[in-house]
């Protein structure tokens, strides 16, 4: 059975699957990130949120055995991810999401986390990469969210293959084990960016589109949900039920396409900028 979303495109009935992004979880953010960040008690509700609404956590390693044909997903999966490595996530928000039992994956901006690194993410409290390993060990898979946090669509190719490849063996070191998940800063990326994401051998890449994903999306462009702090818990639902934005997979809209020329133009007078 397929049903047409009232927002444009044919999707099969059910299969909107809600991917959450979160960023940091507190209550006296830094002010460039304070429109991505929630405090504890509202992250609290949309929690209990995830757990009332009926759907099945998963990590994004199960949507990555779904795109491979390893194994289905199980019957409305929900994803749960945070990026960047914020000081709260392997303390208070990783313990709220063990204690309702729920998984999710963490994208670690490197440059960021690692003492003496360098990033182009402004000052904020980080985790340290350390930590990694606790997050692991409270249910949290860790993907790489780049070195920099660079606009990856504006780079070099040197560049870009730096960003990709030393983020990833950077967490592997860490980890003892391999890392098959990225995100894109800021969600961008190109049809470049998406190649080689998969030569630098990750299985899945998440970009943001502020959408719903599906059983039909692209595995190097899996679209997320950008959770903002004016965000209610109603909209939380709203998205659980699979309704209140637009469902993934869709073309990229001309703006968005003019948009990454400019971007790039702008890179190439002032050289790589933060994405966000």
């Amino acid at each position: 059975m397929r049903t047409t979303d009232h927002r444009g495109g044919d999707t099969p009935a059910g299969g909107a699957v809600p991917v959450f992004l979160y960023h940091a979880v507190m209550d006296d953010p830094p002010d460039w990130i304070a429109e991505f960040t929630v405090g504890p008690r509202e992250f609290a509700a949309h929690l209990d949120a995830v757990v009332d609404s009926g759907r099945t956590p998963v990590t994004i390693s199960a949507v990555a055995d779904h795109f491979a044909g390893r194994a289905p997903l199980p019957p409305r999966p929900v994803v749960l991810t945070f990026d960047d490595g914020f000081a709260d996530l392997p303390g208070p928000t990783a313990e709220a999401l063990a204690d309702r039992g729920l998984p999710a994956t963490a994208y670690l901006t490197t440059g960021a986390v690692t003492p003496g690194g360098r990033s182009l993410l402004p000052p904020a409290p980080m985790m340290t990469l350390d930590r990694a390993a606790v997050l692991e060990a409270a249910g949290m898979e860790v993907g790489s969210h780049t070195v920099t946090h660079a606009q990856l669509d504006t780079l070099r190719a040197e560049d870009l293959a730096y960003e990709l490849r030393t983020s990833k063996a950077v967490l592997e070191d860490a980890l003892g084990h391999p890392v098959r998940h990225l995100a894109y800063p800021h969600g961008y990326n190109s049809p470049r960016v998406r190649a080689m994401s998969a030569r630098a051998g990750y299985e899945t890449a998440t970009a943001v589109r502020h959408a719903l994903s599906s059983h039909r999306d692209e595995r190097y462009r899996i679209a997320r949900l950008i959770v903002r702090r004016g965000h209610t818990v109603a909209d939380v639902r709203a998205w659980l039920a699979g309704e209140g934005a637009r469902v993934a997979p869709y073309p990229d809209a001309p703006r968005t396409i003019a948009w990454r020329w400019y971007r790039r133009g702008r890179a190439l007078l002032r050289g790589p900028e933060f994405a966000g």
